[in-house]
């Protein structure tokens, strides 16, 4: 990261802002659009993209994009905090992850090329395997696990079939067009 500039200075046209003390920490290979909005306890790493009018709001917990990963116009990410029972819940996004337009993770584990798809819901404690697909518009209750490579769909999700390599090759695909697709945003933005 660069010290020596404020890391909401690198994205005017989004909002990054701390909260209880914590500031966002933005990868300086990373891309935030406009209209986003980073809030508190949040990590991207290195090539993820954050795109339109996204939420990512780390204030009870924390929230961790990992390398690569894109998450999509619209999608929200929030937490669930500590309560008596629990310590509550954060959400982790793996390296090479794809999350569709619309979606949302709430407190929930994404593992590794994992895909989220749109307008679908990942609930608190919810896991989704390495290479796995929670499918658009499906809803992965609280505490489920999506295995390695497998497909989920429906409301509520249940498993339709296992992906073939080639499939979970396509999501790699669609990580690496999304780091390209960032850095052609970003050079637009910033020609103006």
């Amino acid at each position: 990261m660069d010290r020596g500039m404020n890391v909401a200075d690198r994205f005017p046209w989004a909002t990054i802002m701390p909260f209880a003390g914590k500031m966002p920490q933005i990868h300086d290979t990373a891309f935030v659009a406009p209209g986003a909005r980073i809030i508190g306890d949040v990590t991207i790493g290195p090539e993820a993209s954050v795109w339109y009018n996204c939420v990512l709001r780390g204030d009870i917990h924390r929230i961790v994009i990992g390398a690569r990963s894109n998450v999509q116009d619209g999608s929200v990410f929030h937490v669930e905090g500590p309560r008596p029972d629990t310590d509550g819940q954060p959400s982790i996004l793996g390296e090479d992850c794809v999350i569709g337009h619309m979606a949302v993770v709430h407190g929930a584990t994404v593992h590794d090329g994992g895909f989220v798809g749109m307008g679908a819901v990942a609930m608190d404690g919810a896991v989704i395997g390495a290479g796995a697909m929670l499918g658009a518009g499906a809803l992965l209750g609280p505490g489920k696990t999506i295995p390695p490579a497998e497909i989920w769909v429906g409301r509520p999700a249940r498993f339709l079939r296992t992906q073939t390599p080639e499939q979970v090759a396509k999501i790699r695909f669609q990580t690496e067009r999304y780091c390209r697709l960032a850095q052609a945003h970003l050079a637009e933005l910033t020609a103006r």
